[in-house]
C-alpha cells in the first residue's frame, strides 16, 4: 500500500530544514566578513635639497586608515622646513620624521631650504635679505668681529646702532634661526622713537632658539626686547640675555610682547625699565605661553610691573623670578596683573621687595633655593653639584646654595 505524505506537513517540515541551513550559512560567514575598505592614493615629492626616503617619492595606493611613516633626509648645507600641501592627516607638518593616517586622496610635498651660515656681523645683517631661511650661527660675534663698527656698535647708523631684523612695515622674520649656544655681544640699539625694536623686530611664527645676547644695550619705544621685539605666533626656546632694556610700554628683558606665541626654556638677567607692561623677561604675555623660564634682572616702571611678566593674558607655567621690582600701580614680584593663568610658579618676597603679585607664589630666599619647594610643584628638576649640570632634567639646583637654573646652562 503506497503512503503519500500529507503535502501540509512536507511543506512545514521543508520551510524549516531551509530556515536552519541559512542560519548555518549566515552564521559561517560572519566570521570571515570583512567591511568594505577605499583605497586611496598619496603622492609625495620634495623640493631642492633633499628627499623623501620613507616611503619614497611619486604615487602610493593605500588602504583607507593606513599609518604611513614619512622621512625626508636635507642634503649637505640643506635643512628640512616643513611638509605642505594636503596635509590635515599628518602629525607633525614641521617634523622630517612623522606619519601619515590615509583617510583620502592626499599630495604632500616636503619642503627643504638652503642653510645659511652667520660667521660675522655682515652674515647676520644679511638675514634680513632671506626672512623665511634657516639660520645658523657658527661662532660668537662680539665687537671685535667684522662688521660690527658698521653694524651694531654705538656708532652705527648714525648712532641708532642695529637695525632690527623684520620690523612691522617690512617684511618680518618668518625662518628659523639657530644660535647653537654661541653668543651675540655688545648688541647696541639706540632707536627712543622707535617701535618694534631688538636684535629681532616681528618673529612672525618663526623660530629663534639656542641664542645668547650678552651685554646688550636696546632702546625703543614699545615691543622692545633683549632678543625680540614681538613674537608673534612664533617660538624663542633655548636662549637668553643680559645687559639692559628701556623702552616705554611693551618692555621685557627677552620679548617685549608674546602674542599667541611660545618663549620656553629661557631667562634673562639684564635691568629692564619702561612706563607700563614691563617684564623682566616678558613685557606682555598675550594669550601666548611662558614655561620653563626665569628672570633675576631688576625691573623699573609706573603700570603693570612684575618681576617675569608685566601683563598676562595667556598662560605661566614652572617659572621663577628674583630681581627687584618697583612701580606704582599693578606691580607684582612675578606678574604686575594677570587675568591668565599662572601655575606652579614663584617670586622671592625678599630680593623682589614685592610681598604680593597678581598670581604664583611668593617664598624667602631660602625657600628659594630648596629644591623641596620646586619638586613639590611638580618641576622636572633635580639637585646636582656645584658647577655641575644634568641634562637629563630641565631644571637643576645646588640645593640650599642656588636658585633652579636650566640644565643646558654651562
Amino acid at each position: 500500500m503506497k503512503i503519500i505524505p500529507d503535502s501540509r506537513k512536507f511543506n512545514y517540515a521543508a520551510r524549516i530544514a531551509i530556515f536552519l541551513l541559512t542560519a548555518v550559512l549566515i552564521s559561517g560567514m560572519a566570521g570571515c566578513f570583512t567591511p568594505f575598505r577605499m583605497q586611496y592614493a598619496l603622492t609625495i615629492s620634495s623640493t631642492e635639497g633633499g628627499e623623501v626616503t620613507t616611503p619614497g617619492e611619486g604615487t602610493f595606493p593605500y588602504w583607507e586608515g593606513t599609518v604611513v611613516n614619512l622621512v625626508a633626509v636635507a642634503d649637505e648645507d640643506y635643512q628640512f622646513v616643513n611638509w605642505t600641501g594636503n596635509v590635515s592627516a599628518i602629525v607633525d607638518v614641521n617634523a622630517a620624521a612623522t606619519n601619515i593616517t590615509i583617510n583620502d586622496h592626499y599630495s604632500i610635498t616636503a619642503n627643504f631650504d638652503e642653510n645659511l651660515e652667520i660667521r660675522d656681523w655682515y652674515d647676520l645683517d644679511a638675514v634680513r635679505d632671506n626672512l623665511g631661511g634657516n639660520h645658523t650661527l657658527m661662532n660668537d660675534l662680539n665687537s671685535t668681529t667684522a662688521g660690527y663698527t658698521e653694524l651694531a656698535s654705538p656708532t652705527a647708523n648714525q648712532g641708532k646702532g642695529w637695525e632690527p631684523i623684520g620690523r612691522t612695515g617690512t617684511p618680518l622674520f618668518r625662518g628659523t634661526f639657530d644660535g647653537q649656544g654661541y653668543e651675540i655681544r655688545n648688541l647696541f640699539i639706540n632707536r627712543p622713537y622707535d617701535g618694534v625694536v631688538g636684535l629681532f623686530g616681528v618673529v612672525a611664527r618663526g623660530v629663534v632658539k639656542d641664542i645668547g645676547v650678552v651685554n646688550v644695550t636696546v632702546t625703543g619705544v614699545y615691543w622692545v626686547g633683549g632678543l625680540v621685539g614681538e613674537n608673534y605666533y612664533g617660538t624663542v626656546s633655548d636662549s637668553y640675555s643680559t645687559g639692559s632694556v628701556i623702552g616705554s610700554t611693551y618692555v621685557g628683558g627677552l620679548v617685549g610682547r608674546n602674542e599667541v606665541g611660545t618663549v620656553s626654556n629661557s631667562y634673562s638677567t639684564g635691568n629692564v625699565t619702561g612706563n607700563a607692561k614691563v617684564g623682566g623677561l616678558v613685557g606682555v604675555n598675550y594669550e601666548g605661553t611662558v614655561s620653563n623660564s626665569y628672570s633675576t634682572g631688576n625691573v623699573t616702571g609706573e603700570d603693570g610691573v612684575g618681576g617675569l611678566v608685566g601683563r598676562n593674558w595667556g598662560s605661566v607655567s614652572n617659572c621663577h623670578s628674583t630681581g627687584s621690582v618697583t612701580g606704582n600701580d599693578d606691580i607684582g614680584g612675578l606678574m604686575g596683573y594677570s587675568e591668565g593663568t599662572v601655575s606652579d610658579s614663584f617670586w622671592d618676597t625678599e630680593t623682589s621687595g614685592q610681598a604680593t603679585s597678581d598670581g604664583g607664589t611668593g617664598k624667602n630666599t631660602t625657600e628659594m633655593q630648596d629644591i623641596a619647594t620646586f619638586s613639590v610643584a611638580g618641576w622636572n628638576i633635580i639637585t646636582v653639584a656645584l658647577n655641575q649640570t644634568n641634562p637629563t632634567y630641565i631644571w637643576n639646583i645646588v640645593n640650599k646654595v642656588t636658585y633652579p637654573f636650566l640644565s643646558w646652562q654651562s
